[in-house]
């Protein structure tokens, strides 16, 4: 039976023993956050190196309950982190805002499965006492709520880090007028053909400083560990690669600032990693935390490159489940590994496993459950972990679903999109329809794609659907997982339908019959409704519009 994670040594026998409270000791002979368990007939007698080990060898006990109600299997277990920052960052900005219940209940787990670092990534949804005009709609954390979630945190040898990005990504502050003067372009930006508004502030302007330290200043006593701070600094999208002097100058600004006294500076390494021969010009104390979404990315380079010139670094993979709605179970296993795998061989110190909500965060949590159960296994021990029993692992410590069902199903539905032969990066091509609807199936990104590869989704959708029947999980939550689910699919469903309808058509939505159109826009609204309800069972109500306003696009073009 699984352990999530798997530990890096144990041996254990048939034989059980009556469950007894352990007798604890400290030992010196374990690294950093390590225990060794022994079970016999005698007792339980767990060993630790400090009191973090003690918790981790308490949640394995917790876990061996779980497999073994009646008594625990005698034998050992010795175990220690590779890693020892081993993270979970939550996008709570775009635009899901979840409630404490919601996010107190992942913690329980994330601790369990021995996370002992989490960010909630922050661009408007922390409630500034003298910025209500940012955040007044989107249902924001306040000062006291996070002061609670510090504590539930550091009670689980959990560390709650600061997090606000404070150069790209500022479009929900620049939108308004009170800082429209800080947008480096008030123009905004072209990518891909398409026109976005001002994201990012201008490091020169005075005021830009004046607001990022104000920031500081509140956010920073909420959170009692007081060893990071994360700034963001990736994608400031209206900053040409000449201006780098710039970035590396509000780098330098930044860590200088009184506010941050005493913490280490964390920034992405997106921007730096075009300019390798200038990372000796950035400052001391600052984490270099590369990020990677796809399998094949260049982790080793980029590691070698810091380590090269002598900076601190963790990875930076991701659930890959935003802009999926089903997931991408084999990439994110694949770029979990890579990126673990290259952080132990140069040396990187930690893992920031990234769960992102990209264009309206429509995926429902389970389907961000197994990228966040393979981060935490992969970084706590890769030996023992690299082939770990997914599935299984979910059912059991995730769902505490008898049946092995749910864990599976979740972890296979994001392999639906591998139907489809064309693929890209950091998005499934499966979903296409939702998010670029003005793009031709069969054509261009989709090019390959045939009627045979949507009607074999829609096979896969059914037989998972009906398996959801069978699963017997003892969680509260547990028959509303299954109508997250059964929502997801049913909006996959449709995207398969529209797909199959513009490629009798030679591909583009316009050109398909108002007719069709109209049972597309017929199923969507069911879809909408549900999204909604299943929404504010879980999260605040702030963000809700924008999330929606992804699935009314689309309902709009099958009516228009």
């Amino acid at each position: 039976m699984t352990l999530l994670p798997e530990p890096r040594e144990q041996s254990l026998r048939a034989a059980t023993v009556a469950w007894s409270e352990p007798v604890v000791s400290t030992t010196p002979d374990l690294p950093a956050q390590g225990y060794a368990l022994i079970i016999a007939d005698s007792g339980i007698r767990l060993a630790a190196a400090d009191a973090a080990g003690e918790f981790y060898g308490r949640m394995t006990l917790r876990q061996l309950r779980r497999l073994h109600p009646e008594g625990p299997p005698t034998g050992t277990i010795r175990d220690w982190p590779d890693l020892p920052i081993r993270g979970v960052m939550l996008d709570v900005s775009r635009d899901k805002v979840p409630t404490t219940e919601t996010l107190l209940a992942l913690v329980d787990r994330l601790a369990e499965w021995k996370i002992n670092h989490i960010e909630l990534y922050a661009e408007h949804t922390y409630a500034y006492a003298d910025h209500e005009v940012v955040w007044r709609d989107a249902s924001p954390f306040t000062a006291a709520e996070i002061d609670d979630l510090d504590a539930y945190c550091a009670a689980r040898h959990i560390a709650l880090v600061p997090n606000q990005n404070c150069l790209g990504h500022m479009n929900r502050w620049l939108a308004h007028a009170e800082y429209a003067e800080l947008a480096m372009d008030p123009d905004g930006y072209v990518m891909m053909g398409m026109q976005y508004p001002p994201s990012t502030i201008e490091p020169t302007h005075p005021g830009s400083l004046s607001l990022v330290r104000s920031l500081f200043d509140e956010l920073l006593p909420h959170f009692s560990d007081g060893q990071f701070v994360n700034l963001g600094l990736d994608e400031p999208w209206e900053m040409p690669s000449a201006r780098f002097d710039d970035y590396l100058a509000w780098v330098t600004t930044l860590r200088a600032l009184p506010e941050l006294d005493g913490r280490t500076i964390v920034m992405w390494g997106d921007i730096l990693a075009a300019h390798p021969d200038r990372l000796g010009e950035l400052p001391t104390d600052v984490v270099v935390c590369e990020w990677g979404y796809d399998a094949g990315h260049p982790w080793a380079a980029r590691l070698e490159a810091l380590a090269r010139a002598g900076i601190p670094r963790w990875v930076a993979p991701g659930t890959s489940s935003w802009l999926t709605i089903l997931g991408r179970t084999r990439n994110m296993r694949t770029d979990i590994s890579e990126a673990i795998d290259a952080a132990i061989a140069h040396g990187a110190t930690g893992m920031l496993n990234t769960d992102w909500g990209d264009n309206g965060h429509l995926q429902y949590p389970a389907v961000s459950d197994p990228g966040l159960a393979f981060g935490a296994a992969m970084s706590w021990c890769a030996s023992t972990n690299r082939d770990l029993d997914l599935a299984d692992a979910l059912s059991r410590h995730c769902y505490k679903d008898s049946s092995g069902e749910l864990g599976a199903i979740v972890a296979e539905l994001g392999d639906v999109h591998l139907r489809l032969e064309p693929q890209m990066w950091n998005v499934s091509t499966l979903v296409l329809p939702l998010y670029f609807p003005q793009i031709d199936v069969g054509r261009g990104p989709l090019k390959g794609a045939t009627v045979d590869q949507y009607e074999a989704v829609d096979a896969d959708l059914d037989a998972y659907e009906s398996r959801l029947a069978g699963i017997r999980s003892t969680r509260p939550d547990a028959d509303l997982i299954v109508a997250e689910l059964r929502n997801a699919i049913a909006l996959v469903r449709v995207l398969s339908a529209d797909a199959r309808a513009r490629l009798a058509v030679g591909g583009a939505l316009a050109d398909v019959c108002m007719a069709e159109r109209a049972e597309l826009a017929e199923a969507l609204r069911p879809v909408i409704a549900e999204h909604e309800r299943l929404w504010l069972l879980r999260n605040r109500p702030g963000g809700l519009p924008d999330s929606r306003a992804w699935l009314e696009r689309l309902l709009d073009l099958y009516e228009a």
